[in-house]
C-alpha cells in the first residue's frame, strides 16, 4: 500500500517554530542559498523524459516542481519586501496548483534554474542583512488567516527547499535513478 502522506511530505510536514535562535536563523539562510546549487545538482543529465517523472501519483513532475520553486521563492521574496517596507501588509495568495499547469511550467527548466540562483544570492544577501526588528516584521496572510513574522518564514523556506529537493530526489529514485 503507497503512504501517500509521506511521498507528499518525505521530510515531515512544517511546524512552525516557536522561538527562534541565531544560530537557527543562518542555518536556514545558509539553506535556502544553497538550494538553487544542490537542487541544480539533482537534476543535471536528466533527459526531458525523466523530467517528466512524477514524485507521486497523481503529483506535480519533476520539471513543474523546479518551475514551481521558482514562483514560490519569488513570491516570498516579494512578501519579505513588502513586510519590511509596510505595516502588517496582506499578502495575495496565489493558486500554486493552476500556476504549475500554465504553459511556462510545462517548458525548459534552465530559466528558473537561472532564476532561482539570481534571486537566491539576492534574497540571501537581504535576510543576512536583517536585524533583530527587521526580522520580526509581519506579512498577513489572508488564507492562513494569520500574521508571519520575517523570521518564522525564513524557516519555512528553508523546509519548502528541503521538501522539494526531496521530492526530486523521491522521482529519481521511483525510477531506478540516482546521482
Amino acid at each position: 500500500m503507497i503512504d501517500i502522506e509521506k511521498l507528499k511530505y518525505p521530510i515531515g510536514g512544517f511546524s512552525w517554530p516557536k522561538q527562534i535562535t541565531r544560530s537557527e536563523l543562518n542555518q536556514w539562510i545558509s539553506e535556502i542559498e544553497a538550494f538553487p546549487s544542490l537542487l541544480s545538482k539533482e537534476v543535471e543529465g536528466l533527459s526531458s523524459v525523466e523530467l517528466d517523472w512524477r514524485y507521486r501519483p497523481e503529483g506535480w513532475t519533476i520539471r513543474q516542481v523546479i518551475h514551481h520553486c521558482a514562483d514560490s521563492h519569488f513570491n516570498s521574496f516579494v512578501r519579505f519586501k513588502l513586510a519590511l517596507t509596510e505595516d502588517n501588509p496582506t499578502i495575495k495568495p496565489y493558486e500554486e496548483a493552476l500556476w504549475a499547469n500554465l504553459p511556462d511550467s510545462l517548458g525548459p527548466i534552465d530559466t528558473s534554474l537561472s532564476i532561482l540562483d539570481g534571486l537566491h544570492k539576492r534574497w540571501c544577501f537581504l535576510l543576512r542583512s536583517l536585524d533583530e526588528e527587521s526580522l520580526k516584521a509581519t506579512y498577513f496572510h489572508p488564507e492562513q488567516q494569520a500574521s508571519r513574522q520575517l523570521d518564522e518564514t525564513i524557516a519555512l523556506y528553508a523546509w519548502h527547499c528541503n521538501h522539494h529537493r526531496a521530492h526530486v530526489r523521491q522521482a529519481k529514485e521511483s525510477q531506478g535513478k540516482y546521482n
